[in-house]
């Protein structure tokens, strides 16, 4: 597919100096972004039953970038990367990874890309050198080779290397997954739902060695449902029902929120959110911590609201407007649409 790209592109260098004319935008597009689009999606859908899975998608991910695809479980995100990793055929749309098509060039793609699927899905009876060994094998590689890209890891799970993977904790089994996901020197690397279920601790050390990962060049798809993980991301899709709610950089997004945001807390927070959201001039209200996140219309005061809030029976009310996170777009989006 690169090859037959270049071809294209001096086909178009070519007419364009014979015939002295001018290059179209579509033609200058493609010959300025084909080399830096390392998955390109259009109109992507999938169906299971009556449920539209993946609806009418299409974008780009550029390359060497952390592109982080974010929302709640069954939002789509493992049946896009089961069809970005040519283990799922869509019911319609096109996809290309790494310049090569998902369906006629799937052979191609297996040996390009690392996939760490969203459950442990390396051989539990075997152990951890055995695992390795093993993918190592797989790709016609070892471990030998390509052992700078996984330094850095294997380091942290070396002292285990001789037991069995079922009995490592979450997060060895994840450092171990991403391990064997990287002994081939993948260009792409496909992580879906890599920290779920993970200690805080384990999540901060596997988001740093996935900076350190892009730094030598790999690109990076990684799909998570915590909404705090979308900062450590270049840029962040928000999906919902299969869609693409909104694409951009994390603070791009944020810088997108139109309402001013407040933090409402009270004496009787098992009561708030239920007053808050019976009450016609709040336009939006969702439990974020120990608070309450909410939008109000214009005409409403916050000497206004407190006092109907009081009225209400709650006391040491705590009313302050407060910086919206990318959590609070999503939900806001999510109400939205």
């Amino acid at each position: 597919m690169i090859k037959k790209d270049i071809e294209v592109n001096a086909h178009i260098i070519n007419q364009y100096l014979n015939d002295k004319g001018r290059i179209s935008d579509e033609q200058i597009s493609k010959l300025t972004n084909f080399q830096h689009m390392a998955v390109s999606v259009r109109n992507l859908k999938m169906k299971y039953g009556k449920t539209q899975a993946i609806n009418d998608l299409s974008f780009d991910v550029q390359r060497g970038e952390i592109y982080g695809i974010i929302g709640p479980d069954g939002a789509g995100k493992t049946t896009l990367f089961r069809i970005l990793t040519t283990l799922m055929l869509a019911d319609g749309g096109k996809a290309e990874v790494d310049g090569l098509d998902v369906i006629k060039d799937y052979k191609q793609i297996r040996n390009r890309i690392g996939y760490m699927p969203g459950r442990f899905s390396l051989y539990q009876d075997l152990t951890v050198e055995e695992n390795l060994t093993f993918f190592a094998t797989v790709f016609n590689t070892t471990i030998k080779e390509n052992y700078y890209l996984i330094e850095d890891i294997y380091n942290q799970i070396e002292p285990f290397k001789d037991r069995r993977a079922g009995k490592l904790s979450g997060g060895m089994k994840q450092k171990l997954a991403l391990c064997c996901a990287l002994i081939h020197k993948p260009s792409i690397l496909f992580l879906d739902e890599p920290t779920t279920g993970v200690d805080p601790v384990s999540r901060k050390e596997f988001w740093e060695m996935l900076k350190r990962l892009k730094h030598q060049g790999i690109t990076i798809l990684v799909s998570t449902p915590y909404m705090d993980e979308a900062t450590l991301c270049d840029r962040i899709a928000l999906i919902q029902n299969g869609e693409f709610m909104q694409v951009d950089t994390p603070q791009g997004i944020i810088s997108r929120y139109s309402e001013t945001l407040w933090s409402v807390q009270s004496n009787r927070m098992h009561m708030l959110l239920k007053d808050l959201r019976i009450f016609s001039k709040i336009k939006s209200s969702f439990s974020f911590g120990e608070s309450f996140h909410i939008t109000i219309d214009k005409g409403l005061t916050i000497e206004k609201l407190t006092k109907y809030l009081t009225d209400k029976g709650h006391l040491e009310l705590v009313i302050r407007p407060i910086q919206p996170t990318v959590e609070d777009c999503f939900m806001l989006l999510a109400k939205n649409n």
